[in-house]
């Protein structure tokens, strides 16, 4: 593919920044409709009670209140849907659980929604839902999965004993545990991944609007159409085609704005009740516990090796805390962490015994990374034990058991099938630049210096750019500009310039000339939003097609005027010209020749991925601790990724330091706690620690490509891949500090500066 000065490969600045950086980006909460009312979500104060309302007309009769909407309003409204059931091991169904849009009489878990007030403003219906009066009585709480699996404990779901969703195995057991009854050795570790809040910029909101029988959603989302479906399918029982869902800009999602939550059906059914637009607005304490959380697994990881430390096998138990309900695609996150646990390791034969827990909590949900970093941090926290274990070097043991690039494409003992990668080489090359080999004299001046100082580094794989295909729609204007639909939406990615980029490969129009329109579900025909690092993958390689038919169309609707073959046409600068010479037409004439029918002009393409696209990479982290106070820096950061083909090399380096700093902060700060009735005791940033700026390295990345042989652009996808290297590279040097200090071989995210002091005097 031949450099464009626009295209594929060029370091340019995002197109869209200038409206956000000047206040011009338009948000969901920008959105104003006529004569809208106001909502507001009364929520429960407890994680485990029943109740019931004791007096709702006072509050109906207070001044402004228009609506207040209760379960024996929305009964007749279809549940919020799990998308992603699992089967058990023994081949039968999860039971399934109820999650109604108002709960009748129980709540399950603090802050569940128990009703909707609509007001002519935010402040009456504040003041309507504080006036509403119910007899709560408190049950006994189950927090979290110890609690939940203890032995009497009651049943969350009255039809789910034992309070576990689903319990499956992925894997071959049979022959792991013969391997693990033979090993010369077997190794386990247990770690804790702790639960973290999704804090996106942006809170959510929702503006709906019903005329006749037609509903409009303005909110802010990863897809408009998933949102759009399910809404209309599931709980309205309605035809798609009279629900339009919009999404304008929209300030950070990571996996949690794809999921449809109640307040959406909840305004929608105002809004039909009333013949007035409703809107809703959280705010960051409501965030807390109205949004999925993300994570939360407790594990316990073995290998079984030979005598010289090759791994034979891998045999992990872990349960994932599903929350009190099944979120959209809850199960399927710890399931496709799980087809990821050996990482980049050669480890013929695994299996894992995964179960979901109900408990009395906020349900959790895919977030950034959706199971690969849970993976990536079982593994690799896993080979750095086993290296102190049996005491071989730790990066002797890894190009050992690291799949060598001979081996590709490998398919690993859990079905997934690696196209291409070489591990050791970009592992090599992290050290390199983190200057490795220096470590003994800079840990030397750390000792000197009363500190305490260690490196470690995460080696990852991931698995996205998968699934269905993703059509992308390309069309000529009139001015010789292009319109780009596509059905994926940015959170902040920076779509539109990559986007542009793709169509200027082809068309080599500037990128102020290309318009990229998504997040409106009546503008685009189809779509399956933003997750899973598929918009480029999958949906630019769409866009990328179209382009491509779009130029041909061009240069046939040329070739009559200019008097000349196809053959010895090029495009060049929004002209189609006969090479080698000044003969020319501009996209604009074009576009007023007689044969230039709409056909002609637009252009659908699509690309289904045959097989997931497999990132891979590594990060080393050197680390600085205070032994006096427990306070942790990061003093050193480098990471070398392999993400295929580099599309903007600006765009791909934000990608990766904004997930690094995602890893980092659970590594270290990020810390969700409730107490034993289930009160939410980190309920707002005073108390949730979010990393800041001071806590970031200055970090040092660059790519060492292997183009996918799965993809048509040869892409590997980069949205998820900074978050799930940078946890296990924090935490190895931070347990290699530890180690060398006190002999401290583990200890569990999020090792903040009280962790940290409480392990060095224990």
């Amino acid at each position: 593919m031949r450099p464009m000065k626009f295209g594929m490969g060029q370091a340019l600045t995002r197109v869209e920044d200038q409206r956000f950086i000047t206040g011009q980006g338009q948000y969901a909460t920008d959105y104003r409709a006529k004569g809208e009312l106001r909502a507001y979500v009364l929520r429960s104060p407890h994680a485990s009670a029943t109740f019931s309302f004791k007096n709702l007309a006072h509050a109906r009769a207070m001044p402004g209140v228009a609506l207040i909407l209760t379960h024996a309003e929305t009964a007749h409204l279809g549940d919020l849907p799990c998308q992603a059931p699992l089967k058990n091991g023994d081949g039968s169904p999860m039971v399934p659980t109820a999650y109604p849009v108002l709960p009748k009489d129980r709540v399950r878990h603090l802050g569940e929604a128990v009703a909707f007030v609509v007001a002519q403003t935010l402040e009456q219906a504040r003041d309507a839902a504080e006036a509403i009066e119910i007899v709560w009585k408190p049950e006994k709480a189950l927090p979290t999965m110890v609690a939940a699996l203890a032995s009497g404990a009651p049943a969350i779901h009255a039809n789910v004993p034992g309070n576990i969703a689903f319990d499956t195995i992925l894997g071959d057991r049979e022959k792991t545990e013969a391997v693990f009854a033979k090993a010369h050795r077997v190794v386990s570790l247990d770690l804790v991944n702790n639960r973290i809040v999704p804090n996106y910029m942006e809170a959510r909101s929702v503006v709906a609007e019903v005329k006749g029988e037609n509903i409009t959603l303005t909110l802010g989302s990863q897809g408009s159409h998933g949102l759009r479906d399910t809404l209309a399918k599931a709980i309205f029982k309605v035809d798609p085609a009279k629900v339009r869902v919009v999404t304008p800009d929209v300030g950070g999602g990571f996996g949690t704005k794809s999921f449809m939550y109640r307040e959406y059906p909840l305004a929608t059914l105002a809004a039909q009740t009333l013949g007035k637009p409703v809107r809703w607005v959280s705010d960051r304490s409501e965030h807390f516990v109205a949004c999925t959380h993300g994570r939360d697994n407790r594990t316990r990881a073995e290998m079984a090796l030979d005598e010289k430390g090759r791994f034979l096998a891998m045999r992990v138990t872990l349960d994932a805390d599903m929350g009190a309900y099944l979120s959209q695609y809850a199960p399927f996150i710890p399931w496709i962490g799980s087809t990821m646990l050996t990482g980049c390791y050669d480890i013929p034969v695994g299996y894992t015994r995964l179960r979901g827990i109900y408990t009395h909590s906020v349900p959790v949900d895919a977030y950034r990374g959706a199971g690969r970093p849970e993976a990536a941090y079982t593994v690799e926290r896993l080979v750095d034990f086993i290296a102190d274990e049996i005491g071989m070097d730790r990066i002797k043991l890894r190009k050992m058991n690291l799949i060598k690039p001979k081996k590709m494409p490998y398919k690993t003992a859990t079905g997934r099938v690696y196209d291409s990668g070489e591990f050791a080489a970009h592992m090599e090359r992290a050290m390199e630049i983190a200057d490795w080999k220096g470590f003994p004299a800079r840990l030397k001046a750390a000792k000197k210096a009363g500190k305490l100082r260690g490196i470690g580094l995460g080696v990852y794989i991931e698995a996205c750019g998968g699934g269905s295909a993703e059509p992308g729609y390309v069309t000529l204007e009139k001015d010789g500009s292009a319109t780009v639909r596509i059905g994926t939406q940015s959170n902040g990615q920076g779509h539109e310039t990559a986007y542009a980029q793709l169509v200027s490969q082809h068309l080599d129009l500037p990128l102020d000339k290309i318009r990229v329109l998504q997040g409106d579900t009546r503008e685009t025909p189809t779509g399956s939003g933003t997750g899973g690092s598929r918009s480029i993958p999958v949906g630019g390689a769409g866009v990328a097609k179209a382009a491509e038919l779009l130029a041909t169309n061009l240069k046939t609707l040329a070739a009559e005027a200019l008097e000349a073959g196809t053959g010895d046409l090029e495009i060049a600068e929004g002209r189609v010209r006969i090479a080698g010479t000044d003969r020319a037409l501009t996209f604009s004439e074009i576009a007023m020749l007689p044969g230039a029918k709409p056909a002609m002009l637009s252009t659908k393409a699509e690309f289904k991925p045959p097989e997931a696209t497999y990132p891979n990479g590594t990060h080393v982290c050197e680390m600085e601790i205070d032994p006096e106070t427990g306070e942790s820096r990061i003093v050193n950061y480098a990471i070398v990724d392999d993400f295929g083909v580099t599309l903007n090399p600006l765009l791909l380096a934000g990608q990766i330091h904004g997930g690094a700093a995602q890893g980092i902060g659970q590594a270290l700060v990020e810390r969700y706690v409730m107490d034993e009735s289930g009160q939410l005791l980190t309920a707002s940033f005073l108390d949730y620690a979010m990393p800041r700026a001071d806590d970031m390295p200055d970090f040092t990345f660059e790519t060492r490509n292997v183009p996918c042989v799965t993809n048509a652009l040869g892409v590997k996808g980069a949205g998820e891949a900074g978050t799930i290297g940078a946890a296990p590279a924090v935490m190895n040097a931070l347990v290699d500090c530890l180690r060398r200090a006190k002999g401290i071989r583990h200890i569990d995210m999020p090792a903040n500066a009280q962790a940290i002091w409480q392990a060095l005097r224990s």
